[in-house]
């Protein structure tokens, strides 16, 4: 019979890449995992990697057990599902992965609800960029993710993921106060072509919105900052340092003394919870999937 510890070696090697990657998913030595997946070729009697390069690369019978694996743990979640809904009380673990200003205005106060209301749920949170995050709650690191999508820039849609959309906000241009002397020409996005800009780092969709929307404005930004941390962001704009592009959700629970300006056609960004749909019978999963909308519809 194969061994399921294997097969979900071989499974995270088909995601990861190489094995490396996988050991240090799984808090395992290389060796470790090469010596188990070499067992797992000997229960089934048949080639599962080949050398390619420095690395390896699954033939065809190796992607035949990735695929029954990914069913095998899907029934597996499914029964644990099932198994958590005939009891009594909700109660078990919920891992979430969730970007920073969804962790700033939403977490806080769903950690209160399921606190008060769950409390044998334990909610264990991870701080992710959204696309990362996806990939990491499909490959089954975390349960939920709390994701974004900027205009123009479609969040990647990933087999047997549900989506649910939690709220959206929109997308304004914060400027520096206006106390301080900054060379703004009027309060207006081509009012700010000349400041210098704080923006995310380049390959994110927040980075790619605020490009755009700049050269669609006529002017490339001077980007000068480059930082993920959007507080950071805030507290360049405040001191009279850059410019930037900022979403509404920032300033839930805070002050700010950015001038804030909207922009042409009010720009959103959507915020969404995703999670594998082999999971969506969890009762402590979907009480903070509810947790979360009560949450954002009252912001």
């Amino acid at each position: 019979m194969l061994d399921l510890h294997r097969l979900v070696l071989l499974r995270e090697l088909s995601i990861r890449g190489t094995l490396a990657a996988v050991a240090q998913a799984l808090n395992h030595s290389p060796s470790a995992v090469s010596q188990q997946l070499s067992l797992l070729e000997k229960e089934a009697g048949v080639k599962l990697l080949r050398k390619s390069g420095r690395g390896v690369r699954l033939t065809p019978q190796a992607e035949v057990l990735v695929e029954a694996t990914s069913e095998l743990l899907d029934t597996i979640e499914r029964a644990e599902a099932t198994l958590a809904a005939s009891l009594t009380e909700v109660r078990g673990r919920v891992r979430v992965a969730v970007f920073q200003s969804a962790a700033l205005a939403l977490m806080p106060q769903a950690l209160r609800i399921m606190s008060e209301r769950f409390p044998e749920v334990r909610v264990e949170m991870v701080q992710r960029e959204p696309e990362e995050a996806l990939h990491d709650t499909w490959a089954r690191e975390f349960d939920i993710v709390v994701a974004e999508q900027y205009p123009s820039h479609t969040a990647a849609w990933l087999p047997d993921l549900d989506r649910r959309e939690l709220t959206r906000d929109e997308i304004r241009l914060a400027l520096p106060p206006a106390g301080i002397a900054v060379p703004l020409t009027s309060t207006d996005l081509l009012g700010a072509r000349d400041m210098p800009w704080v923006m995310e780092p380049r390959g994110t969709a927040t980075r790619h919105f605020a490009e755009q929307a700049c050269r669609t404005a006529g002017f490339e930004p001077d980007v000068r900052y480059e930082t993920a941390d959007l507080q950071a962001q805030i507290r360049l704009v405040e001191s009279g340092n850059a410019v930037a592009f900022l979403p509404d959700l920032l300033w839930v629970g805070r002050d700010t003394t950015c001038r804030l300006v909207e922009l042409a056609g009010a720009p959103h960004r959507t915020v969404f919870t995703a999670q594998r749909t082999a999971g969506l019978g969890s009762p402590a999963v979907a009480a903070f999937r509810e947790a979360l909308e009560e949450v954002a519809a009252s912001v």
